[in-house]
């Protein structure tokens, strides 16, 4: 008979980025579009960023990590892994969610950038004004 994987999914969004995280019970090995997470992230900040909900579980060596990330800027990618992540952990263990929520980790940034309106420079910024 055949052996069942345990997987507990995740979806996470960040501005224009989603990610679909994956955890699967092992030695704690972070993977980001099959890249490890050294390699994906140049930036510690950003590292540190997506593995907080594992440190406030402490369940950062009990889990190997496969993600998918598209659109969006490093910083949006870093914080679609943190809500995946948190979301996957509370599949995990519904004690979890306490301690998350209770440090905003479940919550969803709902911030996107303001589009540009016309007969303006940016979303605000309007032209300059001239008397005559």
């Amino acid at each position: 008979m055949a052996e069942t994987k345990v997987e507990y999914k995740g979806l996470g969004r960040r501005k224009t980025s989603i990610a679909r995280v994956c955890l699967i019970p092992g030695s704690g090995q972070i993977t980001v579009n099959t890249r490890k997470l050294n390699e994906y992230f140049p930036n510690i900040f950003l590292i540190q960023n997506l593995q907080q909900p594992l440190v406030l579980t402490n369940t950062k060596d009990k889990f190997d990590i496969k993600v998918k990330v598209i659109g969006g800027g490093m910083q949006g990618q870093s914080g679609a892994i943190r809500l995946g992540i948190a979301r996957a952990l509370v599949e995990v263990n519904p004690e979890f969610k306490s301690i998350l929520k209770k440090n905003k980790m479940l919550t969803r940034d709902s911030r996107v950038k303001e589009r540009k309106k016309f007969g303006k420079y940016g979303a605000r910024r309007s032209p300059q004004f001239t008397k005559r």
